[in-house]
């Protein structure tokens, strides 16, 4: 489900469409996949939807996914990848990354 809602693209972040971008990483989180609630926070963060962000990057992290929890613990608003910059919230690599 998370590979199809790659492939689908950005369509919103609404996940009451089960068959959206952001319904399927829901419904890949229900059933216990961490990667959509990932997916769904990175989609916020370049949003500039740091709220949405946030909350999607806990479900992550409470499911499992240790680089939500390693994020959600240092809060980033900024990040080293592409799309960051593009919207004016890049930050260089560090050797954490």
């Amino acid at each position: 489900m998370t590979e199809l809602g790659r492939r689908i693209g950005e369509d919103g972040l609404s996940a009451a469409d089960p068959f959206s971008a952001a319904g399927l990483g829901y419904r890949a989180l229900r059933q216990g996949d961490p990667t959509g609630a990932y997916n769904l926070a990175m989609s916020s963060f370049n949003r500039r939807n740091l709220r949405g962000y946030r909350h999607w990057l806990r479900l992550a992290a409470n499911a499992g996914d240790e680089d939500a929890r390693q994020q959600l613990r240092r809060f980033e608003t900024r990040l080293p990848h592409g799309a960051a910059r593009d919207i004016r919230r890049g930050r260089p690599r560090r050797l954490s990354d």
